[in-house]
């Protein structure tokens, strides 16, 4: 399948997933911790981003989302890619990437990951759970593992991968008004949707925004 080049910026937004923000009770470093330590029914959000490539041989990855512990309230650590790069040029993502064959599980690739991309050292962070595996349409099955991270820490970037890391307040993205469905009409027919959330001047959309959207679902559970 030749590779879908579009800007998602320029789409129209169809509609907004609408949902009500979580209460900020719930956001709180002891809550989160809480919930996921509790098992309780919820149902993944299916994106129709990868429909085509659910049949695909997929290759393993794992991403880290660190819920970081400020003062203010917790937030949530992302990175900008460079431009430079031949995959995601400039996207807004988690640190992580492919697993490797030495990795022990999907929770080291997204460790040892961070590490190399942005000098979180592992010493920092506290795993506290797992999101359902995540289907890319570049046939990659990440595993969104979800960790809380403790400042004070001193990040630096890897150049080659990443142009910047920034903070995005949680209770901000655990709020469904800010969850938008943009669409865009393919050239073999039909159409392909899927969630943006525009912060400042940081354009978070595709996989990330969809795991967002999950980690929403979740906490609201």
């Amino acid at each position: 399948m030749a590779k879908l080049v579009f800007d998602p910026t320029q789409l129209p937004v169809i509609s907004l997933a609408g949902e009500a923000a979580l209460a900020p009770a719930r956001l709180s470093p002891t809550a989160l911790r809480q919930r996921f330590a509790q098992t309780l029914a919820w149902e993944p959000e299916i994106s129709t981003e990868t429909d085509d490539r659910l049949a695909a041989p997929f290759r393993r990855a794992a991403v880290l989302i660190p819920l970081v512990e400020r003062p203010e309230g917790v937030t949530v650590l992302l990175t900008r890619r460079t431009d430079h790069l031949t995959s995601h040029a400039g996207q807004v993502s988690f640190p992580g990437g492919r697993s490797e064959d030495y990795d022990s599980s999907p929770i080291e690739t997204a460790l040892r990951e961070t590490e190399e991309e942005i000098g979180l050292s592992r010493h920092r962070i506290e795993i506290i759970g797992v999101l359902p595996d995540y289907a890319t349409i570049s046939a990659y099955r990440v595993t969104p593992v979800v960790a809380m991270v403790a400042p004070p820490f001193t990040l630096q970037v890897d150049p080659g991968e990443v142009a910047e890391a920034f903070e995005v307040p949680l209770a901000w993205l655990m709020d469904g008004q800010h969850h938008q469905r943009r669409e865009i009409n393919l050239p073999q027919g039909g159409s392909r949707a899927f969630y943006t959330m525009p912060y400042e001047q940081y354009f978070v959309w595709g996989a990330t925004a969809a795991m967002l959207r999950n980690l929403f679902h979740f906490l609201r559970a």
